[in-house]
């Protein structure tokens, strides 16, 4: 299942650059994962200084 970020994100780039696979991109007022890139690792999960990231 894909990773899905939430409202408390503070747009300050740690879960793009730990994504091995490149699913997560900057939105307009936080980040999103693409749920077709997702390989569900959890690493963007790991790196959320804020836990801003979940499972959907």
């Amino acid at each position: 299942m894909p990773r899905f970020i939430n409202d408390e994100c503070i747009m300050c780039g740690a879960c793009a650059d730990t994504c091995p696979v490149g699913a997560i991109a900057e939105g307009d007022s936080k980040y999103a994962v693409d749920p077709q890139q997702c390989i569900d690792c959890g690493a963007c999960q790991d790196g959320c200084p804020v836990g801003a990231i979940s499972e959907e």
